[in-house]
């Protein structure tokens, strides 16, 4: 390689997209098929919130030990958003930097803290139509139509520059865009040995 990095140089693929978008679905899909694969892995996120709270299987964590652990140096990036923290542990940097490719889900706003962080790093965007965010956001009841609305009309964080980005739509069937994130994963941990 010509960059000077170690061709055992591995990669960090960051999932991000609105809430409603399927990326908890994507990556439980992803990760079903690609278990067993000794190149590729994927992120338990430490959340100050209950273990129980649907979603994505994490690793709930108290506020006061969240804190506690950004202290220690325990997370890789952290950030806070809608109300609950988050944390990618630290020994992710060297997983990744023994070869292998993670998967992670995380958020626009902690882009920077990602791009700081590791190396080689892939940024999967998760979209959908409006309509379907919507359908989703009023299935899950957890807000009034209005606060969803006002949800959908927020303006995203910009996306910094310089960072290799991919989109996967995921308005329709999952099993399409599943398969999409799959080849998608495979093709850049192929990128990386």
């Amino acid at each position: 390689m010509t960059d000077g990095r170690s061709k055992t140089q591995g990669c960090m693929v960051v999932v991000v997209g609105p809430s409603g978008v399927g990326k908890d679905s994507l990556m439980a899909f992803a990760a079903g098929r690609l278990a067993g694969r000794a190149d590729i892995g994927f992120v338990r996120r430490a959340i100050t919130r209950p273990g129980d709270a649907g979603g994505e299987t994490h690793e709930p964590v108290s506020p006061e030990a969240f804190a506690a652990m950004v202290a220690a140096g325990r997370f890789a990036v952290s950030w806070r958003a809608h109300g609950h923290s988050y944390g990618i542990p630290g020994d992710t940097l060297d997983t990744v930097r023994v070869g292998r490719t993670l998967i992670a889900n995380g958020s626009r706003a902690a882009l920077d803290g990602f791009v700081a962080a590791y190396p080689r790093l892939e940024v999967v965007t998760i979209t959908a139509s409006r309509e379907r965010l919507f359908e989703r956001l009023r299935a899950r009841g957890r807000e009034s139509e209005l606060d969803i609305l006002a949800r959908l009309d927020r303006a995203q964080p910009p996306l910094p520059v310089g960072l290799s980005l991919h989109e996967i739509d995921n308005s329709g069937d999952l099993l399409d865009a599943g398969q999409r994130m799959v080849a998608l994963i495979e093709d850049i941990a192929a990128r990386t040995v």
